[in-house]
């Protein structure tokens, strides 16, 4: 059992939770994740390791509450404990030295953004971060991406916060000036953003590395749910990635996979709602 130390809400659907889990902690390096369950007999859901604190022993998690899986693991209140926390899993981050590096987050993805665009200003990259979102309720971490960043732009699509429109913009900008544009370009969000970045990147011969998040089920390549077709090979995002060359991605072939439980998912959805309020009627 794994101990919640803390359960906050950094936007709608959007919780970070710190759990106490000390070994996790000491091993973990970016880009690598853990996979959750909340309870026995519950599904197991991947979960970024946003950040970790050795000496404390714990590991914060990010978990957007979209289906019924995470909306049972948010539910879970400080002092409250997940039943599993496995991992650190995937391969870690390469943390190189490119000069200038572009980090682009859309809505969740810049979270699981946060722990990579620090390892590289750590490393010496100068930063530029660019976060988007609907509207300024979703945009989240712009205080921590901006302590470590040479640079912070914000996008919405509403123009409630920053510039108006997708975190593209910001980024065709910084290519088109010599004196920003990034040897290398780290992207993490919805799969038509990460597409789209990758196109703008590709005339330029600028890397490009995008972090994919398929469905999950061991974490250990077995099952091969997680499969995915990188410069026309199939890959498992679990032990291969989560992060691979943009350019090399079949976006397509993804996006086609992220849906296919759709349907089961609004099910499951469903059946826990009225679970829950027939526990609201019964007292």
């Amino acid at each position: 059992m794994f101990e919640v130390l803390s359960n906050e809400i950094l936007a709608p659907n959007l919780h970070r939770m710190v759990v106490m889990a000390p070994r996790i902690a000491s091993a973990r390096k970016p880009g690598q994740f853990v996979i959750v369950r909340a309870d026995r007999g519950e599904e197991r859901i991947p979960l970024t390791i946003g950040d970790a604190d050795q000496a404390a022993g714990t590991v914060s998690l990010f978990i957007q509450a979209i289906g019924a899986s995470t909306q049972r693991i948010v539910s879970t209140p400080a002092g409250g404990h997940l039943r599993d926390v496995a991992g650190p899993l995937g391969m870690p981050t390469h943390i190189g030295q490119w000069g200038r590096v572009a980090c682009l987050g859309g809505g969740v993805g810049t979270a699981v953004l946060y722990p990579l665009a620090r390892a590289l200003a750590e490393a010496g990259n100068r930063v530029t971060t660019i976060i988007g979102g609907r509207s300024d309720r979703y945009i989240i971490l712009a205080d921590e991406l901006a302590a470590f960043s040479e640079r912070l732009l914000v996008t919405t699509e509403d123009g409630s916060l920053g510039r108006q429109g997708f975190v593209t913009l910001e980024l065709a900008k910084l290519i088109a000036d010599p004196e920003h544009r990034p040897s290398a370009v780290f992207a993490i969000g919805p799969v038509p953003m990460m597409k789209a970045v990758a196109e703008l990147t590709r005339p330029h011969g600028i890397e490009t590395v995008v972090s994919l998040n398929p469905i999950m089920i061991d974490g250990t390549g077995m099952c091969g749910g997680c499969r995915v077709v990188i410069g026309g090979e199939a890959k498992f995002a679990c032990v291969d990635g989560p992060e691979f060359d943009g350019h090399q991605v079949d976006f397509d072939s993804l996006k086609d996979r992220l849906t296919m439980y759709q349907g089961h998912e609004e099910r499951a959805r469903h059946a826990a709602t009225d679970c829950r309020l027939k526990e609201v009627a019964n007292g």
